[in-house]
């Protein structure tokens, strides 16, 4: 039920078609398709179901933290912190910087992990896995053990590839096939 709920938010508010590419994504390509989830996890009901359905998809892995890049893995990574709370199995969240902090303690991690921690990075929309794998390299760098990585959304555009290439599985709530 939950899952569908989300389908229909996503349907109704943050997938844009268009009849030719006329969408830049992140990656630099062009595209007929956009997937604007700020539109639900900015929101009360679309971040209490991307946390409820985001907590599900990670927690057999038993994970001491969940985050990513800024700004698409932070309203994600505390959904998921404070549903993981309520069921009573605390899930820290993490943000990593796109590039370590200049000034103070320089860090480009911020949470309450330590080394050592198992780490769940999860991202809003996978493409080509760019950012996420960002957010990977960072974790490994900081002695995280990284568990995957974790989407609501996969373009299946040759993130899942990548994250491969990288030892990982890419885990999503939906494929962008699913939406369409």
């Amino acid at each position: 039920m939950e899952r569908e709920k989300l389908k229909e938010l996503i349907l109704e508010r943050s997938l844009k078609v268009a009849e030719e590419a006329i969408f830049k994504l992140s990656s630099g390509k062009m595209s007929r398709y956009y997937v604007d989830l700020k539109q639900i996890t900015f929101d009360p009901e679309g971040a209490y179901l991307v946390g409820k359905l985001m907590y599900d998809l990670v927690k057999d892995f038993n994970p001491d933290g969940v985050g990513g890049l800024t700004l698409g893995a932070d309203p994600i990574a505390y959904a998921v912190s404070f549903v993981s709370y309520s069921e009573g199995n605390p899930i820290k969240p993490f943000v990593v910087r796109k590039e370590p902090k200049g000034h103070g303690m320089g860090r480009q991690i911020e949470g309450l992990l330590a080394e050592g921690s198992r780490v769940a990075v999860v991202e809003d929309v996978v493409t080509t896995a760019g950012s996420s794998l960002k957010a990977v390299r960072a974790c490994r760098e900081a002695g995280f053990e990284v568990l995957g990585v974790f989407t609501i959304v996969d373009r299946e555009e040759g993130g899942k590839e990548n994250v491969e290439r990288e030892g990982l599985k890419l885990y999503s709530l939906f494929k962008l096939s699913e939406l369409l």
